[in-house]
Formats: C-alpha cells, structure tokens, sequence
C-alpha cells in the first residue's frame, strides 16, 4: 500500500511527524505538505504562478503552495508509482462542523479523493496535552481494517480525535456534522505605522451540536468519524425551487 500524507499546517508540524512515525511499517509512505502554515487555505489552487518543490534530509517533500497544491502535484507529477490513499493532519485542532469548509486539512484530503484516492483528514480536538501519537493509532487502525470500506465515490472520511491517551479514548462513533453559532467579530489592532488592521475572530461555539453530531461525540470522549462528500447541491430545494421558477415563467406570460 502506497500512502500519501499531507496537511495544512506545514512540512515541520509535529503532528504530520507524529502521523508518519505512527503509520511506519504499513505501507510506503511520502509525504507531500505546504512549506508554511496554510490553515484556513481550504480547497485553493495555486494558478497564477509556478510551485516548487524541495526534498527535505528526512524524505519529506514541501511545496510553496496550498494544501490542495501538495496533493494534486504528488498524484499528478512528481511521482511514477500510483498512490492506493491519501491522510491528511494530523490537523493540531479540530476540524468540527463548519470548520470543514474552510479547513486545509478537509481540502487535501478532499484532493485525493477528488483524484480517485480514498482519503481520511484526521484533526486533534487540541486542548494542551498534544497526544498526536492518539491520532495516529486511530488512523492506523482504520487503515488496518480487515476489509476494504466502501463509500462512494468522492466521500472522505473527516476524524477528530480527543486530545487524551490512547487508554482513555471511550471508543469510535460515527457523527454527522454539527454546526457552529456565528463567528466573534473581527478584532482591530494599530499597527507600528499607525495603520488600522485586522485579525479574524475566533470561530464560534457549537451550536448544533447535541447527539449524533462531532462536537457530541468528542466532548464525551469518542473518535468522531464522518462521513464527507463534496455535492454541495441541496437536493431537498430542488422541488420548491422548480415550483418557484415555474411560478415565475407563468406569471411573465401573463
């Protein structure tokens, strides 16, 4: 098994250290990732200039680039031999909800998957302990499954592990997507020269987020594992909406 790993929080980030020393023995592994932090990159390619790619002493390769870059440019060029999956992270906190939309992390694995690759994104729910080598059991173990999951085409696995020993993970559910309230405020700052500047606020708290859902499952101590697939029609609107355009063209010919 050919597996390539990536992240969005660049090629030095423990956690991608972590995935890699925790999947060693499992198949062959490269490591493709952004030569720089690129949380919030989301699905973002790089066209409107050349990427380059450098090898590091320990084999890992960075690209100046996305997230989405890293992935594309290891399955679509710098590598003869097909990959057969792609993990992404370990993210260093959590990629609950709504976070998914904007998530780097979400994106490359969403790559692979949009490459043909089955694919897992897997984030630590961080809250200061850094029990990376958690996350990466977890991935180990999905990986090490007795048979082949099968979920469609285009669908990824999103993972949140809590940050805690591997004796004290209550156990694996599998969650849908809760939802977060609003994000705080962006908050002002001055910079040196006098110049008005802005940092993003902080995302806000679940909001849906009771039984069922990711932010449940980790707050009680459970891997959260859902299913993601990248049809972002609503089909459910699709009716009403028909209804309403039709509604529309009739009374136009009135």
């Amino acid at each position: 098994m050919r597996i390539l790993l990536s992240n969005d929080d660049g090629v030095h980030s423990p956690g991608l250290q972590a995935l890699y020393e925790g999947l060693e023995g499992l198949g062959e592994l490269e490591v493709v990732a952004p030569d720089r932090d690129h949380s919030g990159a989301s699905n973002a390619l790089t066209l409107n200039r050349p990427l380059t790619v450098e090898q590091h002493p320990n084999g890992f390769r960075s690209v100046d680039g996305t997230p989405t870059d890293c992935v594309h440019l290891a399955v679509n060029g710098l590598f003869k031999e097909p990959f057969d999956r792609v993990v992404s992270g370990i993210n260093t906190h959590a990629n609950l909800g709504d976070d998914i939309i904007y998530s780097g992390t979400v994106a490359a694995a969403t790559e692979g998957r949009n490459l043909g690759l089955p694919a897992i994104a897997v984030s630590l729910v961080n809250d200061g302990h850094f029990h990376y080598d958690t996350a990466a059991r977890v991935v180990r173990l999905l990986l090490e499954g007795r048979k082949p999951l099968a979920l469609g085409p285009r669908c990824i696995l999103n993972v949140n592990v809590p940050d805690v020993p591997w004796e004290d993970i209550a156990g694996i559910r599998v969650t849908r997507l809760g939802h977060r309230d609003l994000a705080e405020g962006a908050v002002p700052m001055t910079c040196p020269r006098g110049k008005e500047r802005y940092w993003i606020g902080a995302a806000g708290k679940g909001s849906d987020a009771g039984p069922g859902t990711d932010f449940h499952a980790v707050r009680e101590g459970y891997v959260s594992i859902t299913p993601v697939h990248v049809d972002m029609t609503r089909h459910e609107a699709l009716s009403s909406l028909r209804e309403w355009i039709d509604d529309m063209a009739s009374g136009e010919g009135q």
